[in-house]
């Protein structure tokens, strides 16, 4: 698989954010993939693109790890599930994108909608993506409804459901949008000269599953690179392992871990 990889231009790497093992084989694919290269640009859902200043001076310059943590709002479990992806990075002198929206950002969607964008200032609008493309009449707005459906508001009618999901959605979206730009853009840099990077980006799988979301969006920027997905699937049975044909669309390679 990771010989495969070395030979992609973007590499998603969704995750289920509480496994263990599921973070120690992330580590593992970006030791395989220095083995083969060495221009390989880590992207992180779990950075958002305001705190890229201080992550760059914690890569380049040599800003203290507490000093860049504590301007950075790192994950609460940064130091066991995402520091040992960005020490490699820093080891190898590999860039580091932090490619989210910030969340503050998400929240203001989620609750207003997309509207909210449109008197953000300047500087606000360089955090989130340019442009925005959120249908919800196509396979990824459906299987997010289906996952919404899973926490129903009592008393709430069809309408008023629909409502609500369309700006959850639109939340979702923005970060898609934000993340797949970032991603385009870093690749952009690295091709300069003839170059050809591979970025590696670390997302909760729901933003690549089935190579929507994200992933989808990412192609639609980089149409002629080639895009990989990996999922990673927690079990606790490795023998009842049977995905259907939809389950096995779920991204190129699907890595199972065992227990947490």
């Amino acid at each position: 698989m990771v010989a495969d990889l070395a030979k992609a231009d973007v590499v998603f790497v969704g995750e289920q954010h509480d496994d263990p093992n599921t973070h120690r084989l992330e580590l593992a694919v970006l030791e395989g993939l220095a083995r083969r290269r060495n221009d390989v640009i880590v992207s992180l859902e779990m950075f958002e693109r305001d705190v890229q200043g201080p992550l760059d001076r914690f890569l380049q310059d040599g800003l203290p790890e507490d000093e860049f943590l504590a301007g950075a709002r790192p994950w609460p479990r940064y130091r066991t599930d995402y520091k040992p992806l960005v020490d490699l990075a820093v080891a190898k002198g590999w860039p580091v994108v932090a490619a989210n929206v910030p969340r503050p950002i998400a929240s203001e969607v989620s609750k207003g909608g997309l509207e909210v964008l449109q008197g953000k200032s300047d500087d606000d609008k360089a955090l989130f993506a340019a442009e925005l493309k959120c249908p919800t009449d196509d396979e990824y707005f459906r299987r997010f409804g289906e996952a919404m459906g899973s926490h129903p508001v009592p008393g709430q009618s069809a309408d008023a459901a629909r409502l609500t999901t369309e700006r959850y959605y639109y939340s979702q979206c923005v970060k898609d949008e934000t993340m797949a730009e970032s991603i385009a853009r870093v690749y952009a840099r690295g091709s300069e000269g003839g170059k050809r990077p591979v970025v590696v980006h670390f997302n909760g799988a729901f933003h690549s599953d089935f190579r929507l979301g994200t992933a989808e969006r990412t192609s639609r920027r980089l149409p002629a690179q080639r895009v990989v997905v990996i999922t990673m699937l927690p079990v606790q049975d490795l023998d009842t392992v049977a995905p259907d044909a939809d389950r096995q669309r779920l991204g190129d390679y699907l890595v199972y871990t065992i227990g947490k």
